[in-house]
């Protein structure tokens, strides 16, 4: 199993150490999509986007074949150092378009005035679900989504007779003592996602006393997602001790053994978290820039990010891969706070959590 893309990134805890990630040298180009430097080419588009990005180079040729630009990939860090440049290089962006930057970030970008108003020439169905709450003006276009979710080892659970969680309140109880593991809030995009499903499900003033029942209850956090799944998920492939681990909704299709999945995704513990693509003010080449968020909703697009990036697309209209069809749910109400309480609280809500956890 690969990480979906939108979890593969680490975050900082801080916005001093967001604003040091954009303050060294710039996005690097992909060497195999790149054609030249910004400018150089009026029919090369910059895309920006997180290090996880990747499409298959026929669909990227399709691109080309259908509005004679060619696009130019340009990586930016994870999602937090990619929103965090975009925002800082306002009006004078190192590229044209950007693709990736989710729910928890999109307000900094918007109010910092990074960002074009464009609505797309054809918006598939489903894909007004994942508009981002308060962009009327459509600076931001949904293009793929997914949620972090805990989830179990249903074989795990079967072996040892117990019955398995089902819910956030769940992972307190002592029949769960020291069988969770979980990446950091401050350390890993998964993390931060979790922290903020505690903040949905339990408020402001009943979250931190949440983690502190986790921590008591034996939770052990670490760094990342890789760490949590592959070193001590009992189902990571490893020697993993732990049958309960944060991960994603699309987890159990890629742990499917003789026609079942031997994962399970609780799904009132997902917190959805959406990727967007948007035109950025100041872009050499807007036309362009458009023409490739245009393209991100096509057929084409939509169809391959479930086995290129591992989440899944917003259009409707699309086929999912068989395995993620069976085994892939989604949550029918996901937990969710809104993008501009993220942004006022986020330093806040890491320093309380990483008080928390170090107690």
């Amino acid at each position: 199993m690969r990480k979906p893309a939108i979890a593969a990134t680490a975050i900082t805890a801080v916005s001093a150490m967001l604003l040091s990630a954009c303050g060294g040298s710039p996005a690097e180009p992909d060497a195999e999509k790149s054609s030249g430097s910004k400018g150089a080419d009026d029919k090369a588009v910059v895309l920006l986007t997180h290090d996880s990005f990747t499409l298959p180079k026929e669909v990227l040729a399709e691109f080309t074949e259908k509005t004679g630009y060619t696009a130019e990939i340009r990586h930016a860090g994870d999602g937090g150092e990619l929103t965090t440049k975009v925002a800082m290089d306002t009006g004078n962006p190192d590229g044209d378009a950007v693709f990736g930057v989710d729910n928890t970030f999109a307000s900094r970008a918007i109010d910092q005035g990074a960002l074009e108003a464009y609505t797309p020439k054809t918006v598939p169905a489903g894909v007004d679900e994942f508009n981002l709450p308060g962009d009327e003006k459509h600076f931001l276009t949904p293009v793929d989504n997914g949620s972090v979710c805990v989830n179990i080892d249903t074989e795990w659970f079967a072996a040892k007779k117990l019955t398995p969680p089902e819910s956030l309140d769940d992972l307190a109880e002592p029949a769960y003592k020291d069988l969770f593991v979980t990446p950091g809030a401050a350390t890993s995009t998964p993390g931060m996602a979790f922290l903020l499903a505690t903040v949905a499900e339990y408020g402001e003033d009943g979250w931190a006393d949440y983690w502190g029942k986790l921590m008591d209850n034996g939770t052990k956090v670490v760094d990342g997602w890789d760490q949590a799944y592959y070193s001590d998920f009992t189902q990571g492939g490893g020697k993993g001790t732990r049958p309960i681990v944060l991960s994603y909704d699309s987890s159990p299709a890629f742990t499917v053994k003789d026609g079942a999945s031997t994962t399970k995704a609780l799904l009132d513990t997902c917190f959805r978290q959406v990727e967007y693509a948007g035109v950025l003010e100041g872009a050499d080449h807007p036309e362009g820039a458009q023409a490739l968020i245009d393209f991100l909703l096509s057929d084409s697009v939509q169809k391959a990010l479930p086995e290129s990036m591992y989440v899944f697309p917003v259009s409707s209209g699309v086929e999912l891969p068989a395995d993620w069809a069976k085994f892939a749910q989604q949550p029918t109400e996901p937990l969710s706070v809104e993008p501009d309480e993220i942004d006022e609280n986020r330093e806040a809500w890491l320093a309380t959590w990483s008080d928390t956890i170090a107690q």
